[in-house]
This record gives structure tokens, C-alpha cells and sequence, in this order.
């Protein structure tokens, strides 16, 4: 099944485009009523791309994601709520000092950070001003085929549309000390992938985007590019509490500042992050991690879960082999949500 770019193509165009390669149920010849579910497929997938909206960030002073996310940020968001409210990517609003949004190609609204979700890594901005433009709903994205095509969608005066297909669904860990049990991962890639939008022909949200990745499949099946999209089903039961806390409960958890690669069953440093707990304690890139708190390490997920699995401000001992000396270090780990910077003021 080819999926080709369809940069500002017609929604009508993208519509047939998108039924012809949908499964047919039956050879049946076309009559009204599949006329009359073309045009409000049109119409959905239209709306679904008049929601979305460009994502300019700007991070406050001495900010620690700098290092690593830049100062100036650019991505996607999605209306949807009717007061104006957007979801994007967290990293795009991390530690940000000023948020734009860019509606209807050109028109700026500045908005305000209302969260920023470690668990899931979801971000929730407010406009300041009324947008005027219609919420997406909230698709189900858990049960997905992957012979159902899906429209993926940034914003801007840039914004692109094209078509995409689901090729797994499964747990995601990444390299910043992230974990999440379920994430989607589509072909072909796209670049513009951070905030971007994954629609079903409903029109309705189903995830959003987060990376490039080189195994779409899976470890073990081979090299295929694509995307990791976060999905909309970890949003539904935390939604109201990110409005009213600015975070999940989840987010509430152990950072140590380390970004680690798993390979073959062992797991390596690969950057500490300055000034971190894992800075303090000596830990240094190239360290290979054999135990945290006793416990085998032999995966990311295993990693993260168990330096989850008790209160956030507490002494981890992370066993690590250093050359051919294995040592015991004790480091003190942060929330790191305390760690996070903010606008003066705020």
C-alpha cells in the first residue's frame, strides 16, 4: 500500500484518495448514501485540519532544556476544547517563558502554558485570545487496524497534510527516562512530526506526535523509519486533572538526569544532564548500569520502573560497571518537576 505526500492537496481529493485504499467491506457500486459518507468524511478531516495550529515557544533564561531542545521551539498543536484549549507535545512548551500560536496561516494568539504532563508527555496551552476555530473530538486509538488509513496533519502557514498507516502498537521507552506502555508508530516518516495530529477518516484525534524513529516494527524487525505518535487513550483519564494541576499525579516521580541507550540487553549513559543528580553523584557517560536498588537492569523499562516505584525524593543505588571496575553509587533523586523552571512571576 503506497502512501504519498499530500502537501495543501484538496480534502476531496484526499477523501477518495483514502477510501480507495480503505478496505473495501463488499464490491457493492456506489449509491447515495456512500456519496453522502464521502462528503462528511470531507467535511470531518476538514475540520480536523482547520484545528490545527503552529506552536511557537520561547524558553525562559537558563532553562536546562535548552541544552538539548534549543531555546526556540516550533511544532503543532490541536484545539480542543471551545475555550481554546490545545494539545501538543510537552517538550515543545517545556520551561517556556512565551507561547504563540499561529491560526488561519498567519494570525498570532499569544497563550499560556496550562501543563506540562511528564507521565505522558502531553502538553495543554490556553489561547489568550478566541481562536475561532472548531475542536476536534477525541478518537479511540486502542483497537486500530493497521489497514485503516489515517491522515496525519501539522500546522501553520507550512502545515502539511499526508497519509499514513499504523504498522505497531506497542510500549515505548525513551532515552530521557520516559516510559509509556502503549504508543503508535505510522509510516512514512514526517519531519514536522512534533505536535502534528493523527486522525482517523472520523476526523476524530487519535495521537500526537512525538519523534522519528528507525524501527517503527519493532526491535528485531528490521530497519522501517517513521513516527511515534503518543495516543489520545492516556489523555482521557488525566485531561481534567492537567487543567487543574498543571501535571498528572503520575508526573510526580524520580528524575536521576540521565539519558541512557538500551542494546542487546544492557543499558549505557550516553549524557548526564549537568547539574542533576546523576551529575552530583558521579555517574559519567559511557557507564554501563547493571542494578538500580538491587534490581537487574537489563532494559529502559525495567530502569525506569523500578526507580518509579517509591517516593520521588529519596537515595537510589545505581550498581554501574565503569571499564572493568563495577561500582555502587548513591544518588539523590529529585522531582523532577520541582527541577522545571518558570516564567518569573509564576
Amino acid at each position: 500500500m503506497a502512501f504519498l505526500p499530500l502537501c495543501r492537496l484538496a480534502l476531496a481529493s484526499l477523501v477518495a484518495l483514502l477510501a480507495s485504499l480503505s478496505p473495501p467491506a463488499a464490491a457493492q457500486p456506489p449509491t447515495e448514501a456512500s456519496a453522502g459518507d464521502a462528503q462528511a468524511r470531507a467535511e470531518a478531516l476538514d475540520r480536523a485540519r482547520s484545528a490545527m495550529v503552529a506552536v511557537f515557544s520561547e524558553a525562559v533564561d537558563e532553562a536546562g532544556s535548552i541544552a538539548t531542545l534549543g531555546a526556540l521551539r516550533r511544532g503543532s498543536g490541536v484545539v480542543i476544547g471551545d475555550d481554546g484549549l490545545v494539545l501538543t507535545i510537552g517538550y515543545l512548551i517545556l520551561e517556556a517563558e512565551r507561547v504563540d500560536l499561529v491560526v488561519e496561516g498567519s494570525r498570532r494568539v499569544p497563550a499560556r502554558v496550562v501543563a506540562y504532563d511528564l507521565a505522558s508527555g502531553f502538553g495543554l496551552l490556553q489561547a489568550l485570545a478566541p481562536l475561532r476555530v472548531a475542536p476536534v473530538a477525541l478518537g479511540r486509538s486502542s483497537g486500530m487496524s493497521s489497514d485503516e488509513p489515517l491522515m496525519v496533519a501539522s500546522g501553520g502557514a507550512e502545515g502539511e497534510l499526508s497519509l499514513a498507516r499504523l504498522v505497531s502498537q506497542r510500549a515505548f521507552s525513551g532515552y530521557w527516562e520516559y516510559h509509556i506502555d502503549t504508543a503508535l508508530f505510522t509510516v512514512p516518516p514526517r519531519t514536522d512530526h512534533s505536535g502534528a495530529g493523527l486522525f482517523n477518516l472520523d476526523g476524530e484525534l487519535l495521537g500526537i506526535g512525538s519523534l522519528v524513529v528507525a524501527d517503527a516494527m519493532g526491535p528485531g524487525a528490521g530497519r522501517l523509519p517513521g513516527n511515534m505518535f503518543v495516543p489520545v487513550d492516556l489523555l482521557k483519564p488525566i485531561l481534567a486533572e492537567m487543567r487543574a494541576r498543571g501535571a498528572s499525579r503520575g508526573s510526580t516521580r524520580a528524575w536521576l538526569g540521565l539519558n541512557c541507550a538500551e542494546s542487546e540487553g544492557e543499558v549505557r549513559v550516553l549524557r548526564v544532564t549537568r547539574e542533576s543528580p546523576a551529575e552530583l553523584a558521579g555517574v559519567q557517560p559511557g557507564d554501563r548500569i547493571l542494578r538500580i536498588d538491587g534490581a537487574e537492569v537489563g532494559a529502559l523499562e525495567t530502569l525506569y520502573k523500578t526507580l518509579w516505584r517509591d517516593g520521588a525524593e529519596r537515595d537510589v543505588l545505581l550498581t554501574i560497571r565503569r571499564g572493568g571496575e563495577v561500582q555502587t553509587l548513591t544518588v539523590h533523586a529529585l522531582d523532577r518537576m520541582k527541577t522545571l523552571r518558570t516564567p518569573q512571576g509564576i
